[in-house]
């Protein structure tokens, strides 16, 4: 059997020990320990999430450790609560280079505010590698009904088969067909957008706002309200990393005072937390209208374990809801 390491799961950082044997199952799980929390760090975390782990993370076998298989990794796993109902939902295609990507539409229950709906365009996690359409239901519906709007979810190109930055040029995409067709298709307000995400998206969606601040986007943009929740097989080299484009933290500051209001939510002990609070704290500098939320004892998955498994999920999407409804102008 191949030997791989157990290691000590720090919210997304893990470090290596001695070795185990595995096998190649997507979702090996036994009872020997696989990702036990470090005990340093427990009595740091949300209680509730340190339940989650252990009985549902601690004996499953890291992602990373596995020979990679795209489709049964890219299965979506239920996390969270049932989705809410929304008045209909409908799929168009992303037609720019014939990948034949799609987008699913969330229209809400019910007539719009005013003659046509705002727009909320989502991205979803998975490291630019995992997920599509059927990820983090709750989310997407909680945004459609709670702020009022249509909520478009894109399945952008995934990485290592579409390297960088395939997923950037995907988002951009949308935008524009939104912009052009959203009024037609979705009844969509095209002066209300915002653009949103769960990690991996939430950093497309910071560089979706900035690519549209440039002054070669085409079609010319109303100005929008960003709302951003905040591998190596999604980059070619090295220095893809250091364009703007993958880390938006270093856009030059003369597109960041363009960039839009922004509002940033994350766990406290995710290891991504210091680059979401950097990257608001950056923003301000700009002049820009930025809040960075920080969930205590709270980790990368928070927003995806809502309700019953963990109330801070919960209120942290209540949080971007409220906020994108304040935006909008839909709030009660």
């Amino acid at each position: 059997m191949p030997v791989s390491y157990k290691r000590y799961s720090f919210q997304g950082l893990r470090f290596s020990f001695h070795p185990v044997s595995t096998h190649n199952n997507v979702c090996e799980y036994d009872t020997q320990l696989k990702q036990p929390s470090h005990p340093s760090i427990i009595s740091k975390l949300d209680p509730e999430y340190v339940t989650f782990h252990e009985k549902y993370i601690q004996n499953m076998t890291p992602r990373d450790q596995l020979p990679w298989d795209p489709i049964p990794m890219r299965m979506s796993i239920p996390l969270g609560k049932k989705p809410l109902d929304v008045g209909k939902i409908e799929e168009f295609e992303l037609k720019g280079g014939g990948h034949r990507k799609m987008m699913r539409a969330y229209t809400p229950i019910g007539e719009p505010l005013k003659t046509s709906w705002p727009v909320l365009i989502y991205f979803h996690g998975g490291g630019w590698t995992l997920g599509g359409l059927d990820n983090e239901q709750s989310i997407i519906t909680n945004f459609c009904m709670g702020a009022r709007c249509v909520v478009l979810s894109v399945d952008y190109r995934l990485a290592p088969e579409n390297k960088f930055p395939a997923a950037v040029d995907d988002a951009v995409e949308a935008l524009q067909w939104v912009l052009m067709e959203g009024n037609n298709l979705l009844n969509a307000d095209t002066s209300k957008i915002a653009v949103s995400g769960l990690s991996a998206g939430g950093n497309i969606a910071a560089a979706l706002a900035l690519k549209s601040a440039e002054e070669s986007f085409t079609p010319l943009l109303p100005c929008p309200t960003s709302t951003t929740t905040l591998i190596y097989m999604y980059f070619l080299t090295e220095k893809d990393w250091l364009k703007w484009e993958a880390s938006p933290l270093l856009a030059p500051r003369d597109l960041l005072v363009k960039a839009p209001k922004t509002w940033i939510g994350a766990g406290e002990l995710d290891i991504l937390c210091n680059e979401a609070e950097a990257y608001a704290e950056r923003l301000r500098e700009c002049g820009v209208d930025a809040e960075c939320v920080v969930y205590k004892g709270g980790t990368h998955v928070n927003f995806m374990i809502d309700g019953t498994m963990m109330k801070s999920g919960e209120k942290g999407i209540a949080d971007a809801v409220e906020v994108l409804a304040k935006a909008f102008g839909t709030a009660d």
